[in-house]
């Protein structure tokens, strides 16, 4: 897969300030960031090296949840 740079592409900074306030569903991260493919760009993130994690919601199938992973 092909990353767009992050200092380029305001996909990218949109949806990195979006999870800068906290988890966001998939739904949620559409809506603010006006994007779509939220997992493709999720990963673009993470090769950019901005740690993105994603998880199941609970009771929820087919819900995921969005966030960014603390830095050690």
């Amino acid at each position: 897969m092909h990353a767009a740079k992050y200092e380029k592409s305001e996909r990218l900074q949109r949806v990195h300030r979006a999870l800068m306030s906290g988890p966001k569903t998939t739904r949620e991260i559409i809506q603010i960031a006006d994007v779509c493919a939220v997992n493709s760009i999720a990963a673009e993130l993470k090769q950019n090296g901005i740690p993105v994690r994603c998880t199941p919601v609970p009771g929820k199938k087919g819900v995921f949840l969005y966030s960014l992973e603390e830095q050690q």
